[in-house]
């Protein structure tokens, strides 16, 4: 499998160094080439990583991650361009966050909206996920049995709603290293 990254920050080299580990080709795509950034990266990975333009990196993945930052997520698709993305599922990881005001960050879209929504508005002909797909999760060690499907681009609304939580929850835990667990308990009907 061939993977495309959007973005040179921190979750595109997270994520993108994860791939490699699982032997994929992985191609960090940057605004402008070369980038400094997804050089250090690729030398640091090995053989199967590569870094090119936004357009390259939708053209060799088959499954494209959009790793950008929230608010500039639009305008790095825009720069790919439409004819890139035909065809493609760009899986948005981005987090919509406005660090404006400093921080705490705020929601940089609330409401009945979503960045994943907005993507999908203004690129029709392309079907955008908004959390990793269910088979790359288990090859990067979750089991199936902890992974829920909350269903199509609708969805993302809660989902980056809910960054708000991940946000406070950072603060008081001190760090971004935790998780939170969904338990389902058997209905007594």
């Amino acid at each position: 499998m061939h993977v495309g990254l959007l973005g040179t920050g921190t979750v595109g080299e997270t994520l993108g160094s994860a791939f490699v580990g699982l032997d994929l080709v992985v191609c960090m795509g940057s605004r402008s080439t070369p980038n400094d950034r997804a050089q250090a990266w690729v030398a640091a990975q090995g053989d199967t990583a590569g870094a090119g333009t936004f357009a390259e990196a939708f053209a060799v993945g088959d499954v494209v991650f959009k790793c950008t930052c929230g608010a500039h997520s639009l305008e790095a698709l825009r720069v790919a361009g439409a004819d890139a993305l035909a065809g493609k599922v760009p899986v948005d990881v981005a987090n919509p966050l406005d660090f404006s005001d400093g921080s705490p960050p705020r929601l940089a879209v609330v409401g009945d909206d979503s960045l994943a929504g907005q993507i999908q508005l203004a690129f029709a002909l392309t079907q955008v996920v908004k959390a990793p797909v269910i088979d790359l999760l288990t090859e990067l060690g979750w089991s199936r049995g902890r992974v829920r499907d909350l269903g199509g681009v609708a969805a993302a609304r809660a989902t980056e709603m809910y960054l708000m939580l991940w946000v406070s929850l950072m603060g008081a835990v001190g760090s971004a290293q935790f998780n939170v667990r969904v338990v389902a308990t058997e209905s007594s009907e």
